[in-house]
């Protein structure tokens, strides 16, 4: 057995062990009968022998007979399911606290104790369906049971029921006090797109309304909203749902500029549209506004000045679609072919200085220097030249 292999049945094997041994130590103070004492004392060495010999199968058929020994120790039944879920045997696990479910002496605790046990190995077996009702109970008999609600929501989102994965997402935001107004603003944006499907536009907005009160600031719900407007025949209405979206977070505006300037040309907003790719060629480090503002410029005022323009931005933010453009307009200006030269030169260095020359083939981290230790995974060997390296 390797050293990680010793290492996983050390965490999982242990501390049931070390749980065991409590629970006969408790239990033999309480018993008047010491042969059954003698017994499980016997026996738990006995397994506690296999264990530290390597021999966790024979470990394990010990500790459950252990538990048959003793019914009444529910923390080791509980255990031992644990274990054989683990281990990926999830009928046993799944026998096992089914009965346990099923005993009349629990208490409330004991009872959510075991109900949530078998409603994880439901979902580890993919019976989905089983998992649903089990949870539901639980939650039933615990109003404050937000992982049972957890689940749910974990289940409700593989069946795509997005009602019922928003009414428990609210559920458990109450019980836990966490927020879920960012996962509940997805579900609400998933309906809009199921209400759009259908031609539902009224459903899509109603749906898109409660998305933006459960999270004011909803990148996704912008987008949905703008594509919904622009197809009811609203693009001044899709134009102000984008820019919202835009400015909420410029990270999505490649995602967003393609809708947008799409609706910009609809209503003829020329004036509007530079001004908005103006603002956001300073709060976006990308390139996506800076050539979408050089072909507005390239269309309105020339070649020329499209290429000055873009230019002057890649000297800031060197990227290489950048550069393709800048060839594009430089062979159709034919512009001073040394000014252009310099140019490229300028971006090319800048694009360079920022790559990385060698790469972990581990962790994928990036260095522009050579090392023999990755310094973000700590692997020895790994770190070596990318294929466009070049001595010199």
């Amino acid at each position: 057995m390797d050293f990680l292999n010793q290492w996983v049945w050390f965490v999982i094997f242990v501390p049931l062990a070390a749980l065991l041994g409590w629970v006969i130590g408790r239990r033999g103070g309480e018993q008047h009968s010491g042969n059954q004492v003698s017994k499980l004392s016997t026996t738990y060495f006995r397994g506690l022998n296999y264990l530290l010999n390597e021999q966790p199968d024979k470990a394990i058929e010990l500790f459950l007979h252990i538990a048959e020994l003793d019914k009444d120790t529910f923390e080791t039944q509980v255990a031992l399911g644990h274990l054989f879920r683990r281990r990926g045997e999830v009928d046993r696990a799944i026998r096992l606290h089914q009965a346990l479910a099923q005993r009349p002496d629990l208490s409330d605790t004991q009872k959510i104790q075991a109900l949530s046990a078998l409603g994880e190995d439901y979902m580890r077996a993919g019976l989905l369906d089983r998992a649903e009702t089990v949870f539901n109970d639980l939650a039933q008999l615990d109003q404050r049971a937000p992982q049972a609600l957890r689940h749910l929501i974990g289940i409700y989102q593989s069946e795509r029921d997005w009602e019922k994965a928003i009414s428990n997402a609210v559920r458990y935001e109450e019980a836990s006090g966490e927020p879920m107004g960012k996962l509940i603003a997805q579900f609400e944006c998933e309906l809009a797109d199921r209400h759009r499907a259908n031609d539902d536009i009224e459903g899509a907005r109603a749906a898109i309304v409660r998305a933006y009160a459960a999270d004011p600031v909803s990148v996704r719900a912008g987008i949905a909203e703008g594509r919904i407007e622009a197809e009811a025949g609203n693009p001044q209405g899709a134009i102000r749902a984008l820019e919202r979206a835009a400015r909420h977070d410029p990270d999505y505006l490649p995602v967003i500029l393609p809708g947008l300037l799409e609706n910009y040309a609809k209503v003829g907003e020329r004036t509007g549209a530079r001004a908005f790719l103006s603002e956001m060629c300073e709060h976006y480090r990308g390139i996506s506004p800076v050539l979408a503002l050089t072909r507005m410029i390239e269309n309105e005022d020339g070649v020329s000045a499209a290429r000055q323009f873009l230019a002057q931005q890649l000297k800031d933010r060197p990227s290489v679609r950048g550069e393709s453009a800048l060839i594009d307009l430089s062979l159709a200006d034919r512009a001073d072919a040394e000014a252009t030269l310099h140019d490229l030169k300028h971006i090319t260095d800048q694009l360079l200085v920022r790559n990385p020359s060698y790469r972990c083939t581990r962790c994928g981290f990036g260095a522009r220097s050579h090392h023999w230790q990755c310094p973000s995974c700590k692997e020895w060997g790994t770190v070596k030249p990318l294929l466009n390296y070049a001595v010199v």
